[in-house]
């Protein structure tokens, strides 16, 4: 369902937008078409073209990395059986972009107060949402303390 969201809204916003061109929602919420043909925020975009091939082969050892992972964990590890699944959607997503266009397209814009933080898409929101999943997932159950 991530890799449908995420290209779904991609093509959404590529049709309706106009690259460079802020589209305000809501106060610091913006649209704005991006292409990064770089890593998180950018890192080495314009480093000539190598790095296309490098992000891709990189995020597909991710991506075999979180399956054997995810055929590895016990059955009540939900949460972070789930969030590395979240993970996978969304790494999946920007790699169909990078093989498919030499970039990945990015639609959101944040601002607060006069800066904005780097442009982002749903793939983007899902490795974060994931990542956050495995960590609570992570920290097992409470242990009881003890009150003299």
């Amino acid at each position: 369902m991530i890799i449908i969201i995420d290209q779904w809204t991609k093509q959404a916003a590529e049709m309706s937008l106009s690259f460079g061109q802020v589209v305000a929602v809501f106060p610091s919420f913006n649209f704005q078409l991006s292409y990064n043909t770089g890593a998180a925020f950018g890192m080495l975009g314009d480093a000539g073209g190598w790095q296309r091939i490098l992000f891709s082969l990189i995020a597909v050892a991710i991506i075999a990395s979180i399956v054997f992972w995810i055929i590895r964990q016990h059955k009540e590890r939900v949460i972070t059986s789930l969030g590395l699944a979240v993970i996978l959607g969304g790494a999946a997503g920007n790699l169909i972009d990078r093989v498919a266009y030499g970039h990945v397209i990015d639609f959101v814009l944040l601002s607060w107060e006069g800066n904005s933080f780097p442009n982002f898409n749903i793939a983007d929101v899902a490795i974060n949402l994931g990542a956050l999943m495995v960590l609570i997932g992570a920290g097992g159950r409470p242990k009881p303390i003890a009150v003299c």
